[in-house]
């Protein structure tokens, strides 16, 4: 990338380092304000959410700001990111803690204070495709020429990962020393371990879609590819196919990235077979009320491990995708299921039903070290309670 593309960006960068500079020169940091950060949705969700209100019951008395603006591509849209990441530079500067769950651009063109926590709540679980220094040279990664203007990941005080075997993948993704990787396990999981929780959800389920009501649900969740913010309907499955071979007794709940922004068209024919229910699910309710998951490369196979429920892996570009981006593993020798490159094969596996849970419960042990919901409480604790003593 030729620096003179990097223009835009690095009028941002000197711009937030200018409001840095100001707010350190005039404001000191606020004992016990913590930022809650992102830039992946417009309201507080996942890791962020469970986090915040554990924290925010055992101490009312912090001061909590939230931040979070779904990255927009209009000129109206680009606008406003600039103006959320100003304000995010001055709160920056302020906060005893800033909490993000992934890329936050503000945090690496700065020298944070030295009263300031910088906390990373990575929104994948364990280690699946590569992501952030691990993806230089990729089609998907930084360039080493954005790199030498933008240190992306740095700065951070401390990173949650479920398990200290992904240790070693943060560490080079984030060029961080390990001790400072802490395996707590996810907040956001804590719900997979609430049987109370569940039974509400579903309860709720059946009273917003009462068409849903003992069929049985597969879930469809394929991952953000990188390369656009729209979906490649190539890559879609035959959903017309699906319904031919699963028939009625059989739903489907389609739940794409959130930096996916033009979601799907239903057909007519198919308005009752496919659901979208993002508007008034979580992603970890929308985890519990399905009966089988179908993704690509998506890390929601680490929460929905949890659960011990079959998943099938819909993959029919691998080649493409390795070559975009890759993965920490041998993919083929990795995922804890069938791997399917059309929907005839995937849809006769869903209906025979003979599925083996035995890989999904090793794939799970291996990638969390705790399976006890009380994630939430391992972090306020190792971040907030350990600093204060």
């Amino acid at each position: 990338m030729k620096t003179w593309k990097l223009l835009p960006t690095l009028c941002i960068k000197g711009l937030i380092r200018t409001v840095f500079f100001l707010c350190n020169l005039f404001l000191p940091v606020q004992k016990n304000k913590v930022v809650f950060a992102s830039t992946r949705t417009n309201d507080i969700e996942g890791n962020l959410l469970y986090i915040y209100e554990d924290l925010k019951y055992q101490h009312p008395e912090y001061k909590y700001v939230l931040l979070f603006q779904q990255k927009q591509h209009s000129i109206k849209g680009k606008i406003n990111t600039i103006t959320q990441m100003l304000l995010a530079t001055y709160h920056l500067s302020t906060a005893s803690y800033f909490i993000v769950d992934d890329y936050y651009f503000p945090i690496y063109v700065v020298k944070p204070r030295r009263k300031t926590e910088i906390i990373q709540v990575w929104h994948g679980a364990g280690a699946f495709k590569k992501f952030g220094h691990s993806t230089v040279g990729k089609k998907f990664g930084s360039s080493e020429e954005y790199l030498k203007h933008v240190q992306v990941h740095s700065n951070y005080s401390k990173v949650i990962v479920s398990t200290e075997e992904v240790i070693p993948f943060f560490a080079e993704a984030f060029q961080m020393l390990p001790e400072n990787i802490l395996p707590l396990g996810l907040p956001r999981t804590d719900f997979l371990f609430d049987n109370k929780k569940h039974f509400v959800t579903k309860k709720r389920l059946y009273e917003k879609y009462p068409q849903l009501k003992g069929r049985k649900i597969v879930l469809f969740a394929p991952t953000y590819r990188g390369s656009g913010h729209i979906l490649k309907e190539e890559l879609n499955l035959d959903f017309e196919q699906l319904k031919m071979i699963l028939g009625p007794e059989y739903a489907v709940i389609v739940k794409y990235h959130p930096y996916v922004h033009d979601g799907l068209e239903i057909k007519e024919s198919l308005k009752d077979f496919i659901f979208n229910i993002d508007q008034d699910f979580a992603t970890e309710e929308i985890l519990v009320v399905s009966d089988i998951l179908v993704t690509d490369y998506s890390s929601i196979i680490f929460d929905y491990s949890l659960l011990e429920r079959p998943i099938a892996f819909y993959a029919p570009d691998l080649e493409a995708y390795i070559d975009e981006r890759d993965f920490y593993y041998d993919y083929e020798a990795f995922v804890p299921g069938p791997i399917f490159k059309n929907t005839i094969e995937l849809a006769n596996w869903i209906k025979q039903e003979q599925f083996n849970l035995e890989p999904i419960t090793e794939f799970r042990n291996y990638f969390f070290d705790h399976l006890d919901g009380q994630a939430s409480k391992r972090v306020i604790k190792a971040i907030f309670e350990e600093n204060d003593s």
